[in-house]
């Protein structure tokens, strides 16, 4: 017994340990709890706290601190909810090749802008090959994604020309990611 526990009098106990250590996030590396995270908010971001930790076998505590530095890295950007287009009224969905006139960069962006203002376009991509930007857009029906290319599109600054395909049935949709190229530490 040292001299101060011989006069206080008091003996210390080892601390209690908790039978599983409890994983916590580190650095810029990705570990397997950090991939089911992100797998199980993928299939879905509703998910309670509670739930989620019970899906990756953690508690809770340390789940929601690995969630909340999942999204301050920006691995995690946002929750939303998936509608049905067609039952929000959204009938057609075109995909739209943008020529540009030219390709300066200041005129590029210009384009850009103007692009990202279109709540019609739900997506665009700066692409390779023939065109500048392949978009994404719905429209209620023929006649008003007609009016939106005509009025809007082929009035955008820049643009040259627009190629339209269009929908004919969706395949697959899913905003989900594939995460199995991911290497965890610790998987």
């Amino acid at each position: 017994m040292t001299l101060k526990k011989a006069i206080s009098g008091k003996t210390s106990r080892p601390a209690a340990t908790s039978p599983v250590p409890t994983p916590e996030p580190h650095g810029a590396t990705l570990d397997r709890y950090d991939v089911l995270i992100l797998r199980e908010l993928q299939q879905d971001a509703r998910l309670s706290n509670t739930e989620l930790a019970a899906r990756i076998g953690l508690s809770a505590a340390p789940t929601w601190r690995r969630v909340k530095w999942l999204e301050e890295q920006g691995y995690i950007t946002g929750y939303r909810a998936e509608l049905d287009r067609r039952k929000v009224g959204l009938g057609v969905l075109a995909f739209v090749r943008v020529d540009a006139n030219r390709n300066t960069g200041s005129e590029t962006r210009q384009l850009e802008d103007a692009i990202r203002q279109l709540p019609e376009v739900i997506a665009c991509h700066y692409i390779s090959g023939a065109g500048t930007f392949e978009l994404q857009v719905m429209a209620t029906d023929l006649d008003a994604f007609s009016r939106f290319s005509i009025e809007t599109l082929l009035n955008l600054p820049n643009v040259k020309d627009i190629h339209t395909s269009f929908s004919l049935g969706e395949v697959k949709a899913s905003g989900a990611l594939p995460l199995g190229h991911l290497k965890a530490s610790g998987a």
